[in-house]
């Protein structure tokens, strides 16, 4: 069974920092890309961060040169660096795997229960 455990959100002022990690943990045999998707209420789910098994990156817009992402693919972790926060980077933040277990070899989704980021003005 596959898992992705988050930790790392909390309260912050704006322009404050905060970093979020999610680790990978189950009978993985494969790992494809990682990243982070926000939402905040009454939104949709958007991407915020993905970095692919070969480090390329895509960034959503809103975050482009504040938010810094990176994997470590021995341990199957993946970090959000977030600077100089907003107001609206409020959310719950997902960590996200598109991943191969062992039961088939075959890739799918996986999604981490969510953490709370709330920035204050």
């Amino acid at each position: 069974q596959v898992q992705l455990v988050e930790s790392g959100g909390g309260l912050v002022q704006a322009g404050g920092s905060l970093t979020l990690s999610c680790a990978a943990s189950g009978s993985i045999f494969g790992i494809n890309d990682m990243g982070w998707f926000r939402q905040a209420p009454g939104n949709q789910r958007d991407q915020v961060a993905v970095i692919e098994s070969d480090g390329t990156i895509r960034f959503g817009d809103s975050v482009k040169g504040r938010f810094t992402i990176s994997r470590d693919n021995a341990k199957n972790t993946v970090a959000l660096q977030m600077t100089s926060l907003k107001p609206e980077d409020t959310g719950v933040y997902y960590c996200y795997a598109d991943i191969a277990p062992y039961t088939d070899y075959r890739f799918h989704d996986y999604w981490g229960q969510g953490t709370q980021v709330t920035v204050s003005s």
